[in-house]
């Protein structure tokens, strides 16, 4: 077994273990949506008190929805959150290079979990359409732009950056967790005018073997070279704020949540 299938198994195996979640409600048949062609299936968190925001969040390799959905339910029972909506799209199975061609959940195609060349910019362009509808969704049924958060796990922060800073459409922010930015050496003429407006929370383990620490920093270098200001750390709900945890491989923590769950209070606040 190579080290590049090794990693990648592990990152299919990493799970939020630390949250307990009852697995009866995850599968309730009414909380799971198939909307058109365009929009992926997705997981509907409804808020616990009035609805007056919303976060997209968009898991990684491997994932689901429901992956995400105990992080939901934590969050919310925080009273300056329990007016966030939390909607968690589902991937298509699609064949992945990485996986020896077998299909498997994922946004696009991955071939190495190193730099990659030849970026699967069709898929990602997918991704995006998709993510795109379900904003487009959002905004219809009556949450305004400036409500809704995107954010995401690996891929899906991937899809999250590539979503959130080339669309027409200026979010509320935008949260990566454990990602990197994609098509960097034409991402300048593909960012949207807005795009260096927009706060964004990223996290990143220094010790991820997935998606290096390395890239991630070279990530924020580009994005500060295109006009974005960075902050090495921090919770205010302006600029890029860059977030390292020390130790932290291809996964979440508490500390990063609680960072994140701060953040997302100033970004999304309750408007009662």
């Amino acid at each position: 077994m190579t080290t590049s299938h090794q990693l990648f198994q592990a990152a299919v195996l990493v799970v939020l273990v630390f949250i307990a979640a009852d697995y009866l409600d995850l599968l309730k048949p009414n909380t799971s949506f198939q909307m058109s062609a365009n929009t992926p299936e997705f997981l509907e968190v409804p808020a616990l008190t009035k609805h007056t925001a919303t976060v997209i969040f968009i898991h990684g390799l491997g994932d689901t929805g429901y992956g995400w959905k105990p992080v939901a339910d934590m969050f919310q029972k925080d009273a300056g959150l329990g007016h966030v909506k939390w909607v968690l799209p589902h991937a298509p199975n699609i064949p992945v290079t990485i996986n020896q061609g077998e299909a498997m959940p994922a946004w696009y195609d991955i071939a190495t979990f190193g730099r990659d060349k030849d970026e699967d910019e069709e898929g990602m362009m997918k991704a995006k359409r998709a993510i795109t509808a379900l904003i487009e969704r959002e905004v219809a049924t009556g949450t305004p732009l400036e409500r809704i958060v995107l954010g995401g796990f690996s891929q899906g922060a991937v899809t999250t950056l590539l979503t959130g800073l080339t669309i027409d459409k200026k979010l509320a922010g935008l949260a990566p967790l454990s990602g990197r930015l994609p098509l960097m050496g034409k991402f300048k003429e593909l960012m949207s005018p807005h795009a260096t407006s927009i706060p964004i929370f990223w996290g990143h383990g220094t010790a991820d073997p997935i998606v290096s620490f390395k890239f991630a920093e070279e990530s924020v270098e580009l994005l500060q070279s295109l006009g974005f200001t960075v902050i090495k750390g921090g919770k205010k709900p302006e600029g890029l704020s860059f977030n390292v945890y020390k130790g932290l491989p291809h996964s979440t923590d508490p500390f990063e949540l609680m960072d994140l769950k701060a953040w997302l209070k100033q970004v999304i606040p309750p408007t009662d």
